[in-house]
């Protein structure tokens, strides 16, 4: 088992020189010499030293950050953080053949740490930046756990390209932000090839976590798209490891996700994890959708917590956008090259007003529709010519390829039209800037911008509006600092245009709201914000700075690190086993108290009991839902066997009407059957059918009037919601929706259900919900209620309870049958009850069994111990109706 010893990864470093450490700008820089030195054994105590503490925790906790004093973690819990790249800055060292390493302080994966405890160790695992050597990558990797605590992943060029050019960019995410492959121009055709090398890297990702993770203490946080299959690989290899996963781009509608051929696989990978976190709701409601439709799995709410229960284990679902780090921009705003860069350019643009925009290259995020609507701006109200310059920062493209060409050549174009039709020597109304912005000059512009522009169509959770808020806010107090205005008239004020679609659109309340794709909104929504009051522009800044500075990137991690500690804190009582292949692995998790019903054990019972009652539902039991609907020859075989003992009695209790099953299983002469839940029911095929409760002697007819109010209703809906049909039995009226569309299926069943609730309030009979089905059945029938009757007869004809009862089910009708047999036969403690459940789920059974044909399985074992040699005689029931429960 990996433990805390790294010691597979200090294997890999023999004997390494120490690394000279440099001051640059307050950042600590390391270099370490590869190839021909002689190198100096490291020991695991040097991974947790303190000067490499300090670089890998921030330096404080910044106001509004959630209090990390309250960690309900144990000492010995450390976090590894899994990402497509560590949070490193890298580039050749000052030689050949060293190379140089600092912290990346913009990155959220490093700044996450100030809402972590503080005592608790932090393990980065990704890929650099750069390509290193593979004579180096030993030594580079053994300098990096030892001064960075990261674990390096090295990818081969090829399989980097298609893992990340090639299913990344051109398959995954386009489709997450609803571009559909419709031609091999318009988005990435599906590549085997590139599908196979996404998987492999996935692999190498969780070696590499294998390869230092301590599983009974340690937690897991995935990060991002690129790793969506990583928690099948960590899973198979920890069963309980404690794994989060937190997706930081759109996760798109099931019109869109279905048509991934691999849908399937990503879903059922990410349902390895315990929690899953999404920045809106909308993204999270679009998986909880894909699961639904394509996994049959609902979703749970309670107590403000979502969850998907997956083969037992509840998968949480986080909703939380990612914050900012305050503390950064606070103390850039203070360094000299950033006053130094606002004073340049509110010289520049002195008596302009200044709109921003700060966006990567790629098609995604709008900026041809951005300067589009600067333009007809300009031609609404021409009296703004020469007064507002719109800035576009265009960071340099994480991709390639034609749609990035294309991207680039529209911003160009427009540019240099718009530029060319309302400005001058002296004026140009865009200013695009292709080129890496530094981050104290990204700062200064975000200070003397007036309005801060996103108009992407589409955008996981973009942070630019965030950073402009705290920008703004820090700002304001340079003039105080430098005595300009005394700090009493200081005015901290800004405007925000977002796009809807983009994450952090609905925690901007203040905001103006665009869609981008409309012009000549987004061209008003410039002019109002330019052109609001000072008073409300004021009022709308100190509603975001309020939230920002409360939500920030500590307050993230936090409530996520809290909410998986929760989801995981069942693992160390539960049974675990894993079942399926590859990408189809998952684990089963069950309570110590369920268990598979073995086969010996059983039988074991069986030839020791003298009196067994054996309780058996049909659909989804006896035969698979899926299946034809009568029982197949080999079934009722088994069933006449079993009835042939004369120590059985051997029931079916099921919802099907007593016509259908008559049918079914006139071949099993002394097989006893209960219908529509137990409403009606016959001990053997010569017997009548009784009815629930009483006998017409001893009370009226049931009416069924009722059904006359609740038809219509079935009715109404049934016409408008396609696949959904009526089934109409004798004591009960059932609404199937399980051909019709799952979202709208469940939506109807709710509003049929409070519609029938209302209208039948004064009938006697209950309205339920079940698997797809609304139910209205007469009052007190169900399948406890006539199982308990059964067995009481038993007991009546033989003075004694059966002193071994078999009841099996599916679904949660059969749960009424479990329950009453464990209160009833509590009076016998020396009778053996097996109440079992078919699959593995939560359910008032002791015991469970996979599928059907596990079940046969087991009735064929008891079967083959049963003596038919005796004539058989079952007990003479002659008073049943006179029983009353």
């Amino acid at each position: 088992m990996a433990s805390k010893s790294y010691s597979n990864l200090l294997d890999l470093m023999g004997d390494t020189t120490l690394s000279a450490e440099t001051r640059m700008g307050g950042m600590t820089t390391r270099c370490v010499r590869v190839g021909g030195m002689t190198r100096v054994a490291t020991s695991p105590p040097g991974i947790c030293s303190e000067s490499r503490d300090d670089d890998n925790r921030s330096s404080t906790q910044q106001e509004g950050s959630v209090s990390t004093d309250a960690s309900v973690l144990s000492e010995e819990s450390r976090m590894l953080i899994v990402a497509h790249m560590l949070p490193l800055h890298t580039k050749p060292g000052p030689d050949s053949n060293s190379w140089s390493f600092e912290w990346d302080r913009a990155s959220p994966l490093w700044q996450l740490k100030d809402g972590l405890p503080e005592e608790m160790e932090v393990i980065y695992v990704g890929c650099l930046k750069v390509e290193v050597d593979e004579s180096e990558q030993d030594e580079v990797a053994a300098t990096l756990l030892e001064n960075f605590n990261c674990v390096a992943a090295f990818l081969p060029k090829d399989l980097r390209t298609r893992f990340y050019h090639g299913f990344c960019k051109q398959m995954l995410w386009p489709l997450f932000h609803y571009l559909l492959p419709l031609s091999p121009n318009h988005g990435g055709r599906f590549n085997r090839l590139d599908w196979q090398a996404y998987v492999s890297v996935n692999k190498i990702f969780a070696d590499k976590v294998m390869e230092v993770i301590s599983p009974d203490d340690d937690y897991v946080w995935v990060h991002d798209y690129h790793l969506m299959v990583l928690p099948t690989f960590l899973r198979k290899r920890f069963n309980k490891v404690k794994l989060g996963f937190f997706l930081h781009s759109p996760f798109p509608s099931s019109e869109i996700y279905r048509t991934l051929p691999v849908r399937d696989e990503i879903l059922r990978a990410l349902l390895n994890a315990d929690l899953i976190g999404f920045h809106t709701f909308d993204y999270a409601r679009h998986f909880l959708s894909c699961c639904s439709r394509m996994l049959g799995l609902e979703y749970e709410s309670k107590r403000g917590y979502i969850g998907l229960e997956y083969y037992g284990r509840i998968v949480g679902i986080k909703i939380m956008p990612v914050g900012i780090h305050m503390g950064q921009f606070a103390a850039s705003l203070k360094l000299p090259d950033t006053r130094w860069r606002i004073r340049e350019l509110q010289e520049q643009f002195k008596g302009k007003t200044v709109l921003l925009g700060v966006d990567d290259m790629d098609i995604f995020k709008g900026i041809g529709l951005k300067f589009l609507a600067l333009e007809e701006m300009l031609r609404q109200h021409p009296e703004w010519k020469g007064k507002v310059v719109m800035v576009q920062i265009a960071n340099p493209a994480r991709g390639k390829g034609k749609d990035v060409e294309e991207a680039q050549n529209e911003a160009r174009t427009l540019a240099q039209r718009i530029n060319q039709e309302f400005g001058d020597e002296k004026y140009k109304p865009v200013v695009l800037l292709e080129r890496h912005v530094p981050p104290y000059e990204r700062i200064a512009f975000y200070t003397v911008a007036e309005c801060c522009v996103v108009t992407a169509v589409r955008d996981g959770m973009n942070l630019m509006p965030y950073e402009y808020i705290a920008c703004r806010e820090g700002g304001s107090y340079l003039d105080v600092v430098a005595g300009k205005i005394p700090e009493a008239q200081v005015v901290k004020k800004s405007m925000l245009i977002v796009s809807e679609f983009i994450g952090c659109s609905p925690s901007l309340s203040g905001a103006i709201r665009v869609n981008p794709w409309n012009i000549e909104m987004v061209a008003e929504a410039m002019y109002n914000a330019i052109t609001m009051k000072e008073t409300e522009q004021q009022l709308r800044h100190e509603k975001h700075y309020k939230y920002i500075s409360t939500h920030d990137v500590a307050y993230w991690a936090r409530s996520f690190m809290l909410d998986l500690e929760r989801t995981c804190r069942d693992h160390t009582r539960r049974r675990c086993y894993g079942i399926g292949f590859g990408l189809g692995f998952r684990v089963v998790a069950l309570d110590p108290s369920f268990k598979k019903l073995r086969t010996e054990l059983i039988v074991a019972a069986y030839k020791k009991s003298s009196s067994r009652a054996i309780l058996l539902d049909y659909d989804g039991t006896m035969m698979p839902t899926s299946h034809k609907e009568s029982p197949s020859p080999e079934v009722l075989s088994l069933l006449n066997t079993l009835c042939n003992d004369p120590k059985n009695v051997v029931f079916i209790v099921s919802g099907r009407p007593r016509s259908k099953l008559s049918e079914w299983f006139s071949p099993c002469k002394k097989l006893g059957l209960a219908a529509e839940h137990g409403f009606f029911y016959r001990w053997q095929s010569v017997s009548e059918w009784d009815r629930h409760s009483a006998t017409e002697r001893d009370m009226p007819v049931m009416s069924f009037e009722w059904k006359l109010v609740a038809e219509p209703v079935m009715q109404l809906y049934t016409e408008s919601t396609d696949g959904s049909y009526i089934e109409d039995k004798e004591s009960a009226l059932v609404w199937h929706h399980r051909f019709a569309d799952p979202d709208f299926g469940s939506w109807q069943a709710k509003e049929m259900q409070n519609h029938l609730e209302s209208v039948l309030a004064n009938e006697p009979v209950t309205v339920k919900s079940g698997a797809q089905i609304v139910e209205v059945t007469p009052q007190g029938v169900s399948k406890g209620v006539v199982v308990e009757k059964l067995l009481l007869m038993m007991e009546r004809e033989h003075g004694t309870l059966a002193d071994m009862v078999l009841c099996v089910g599916d679904d949660r009708s059969d749960e009424d049958m479990f329950e009453s047999i464990e209160a009833l036969m509590n009076d016998a403690p020396s009778a053996e009850v097996f109440a079992c459940t078919v699959g593995q789920k939560p359910s008032k059974a002791k015991y469970y069994l996979d599928d059907t044909v596990e079940v046969i399985k087991m009735l064929q074992g008891l079967a083959s111990a049963s003596d038919p040699s005796t004539a058989p005689s079952l007990p003479h029931f002659t008073d049943i109706a006179s029983l009353h429960i």
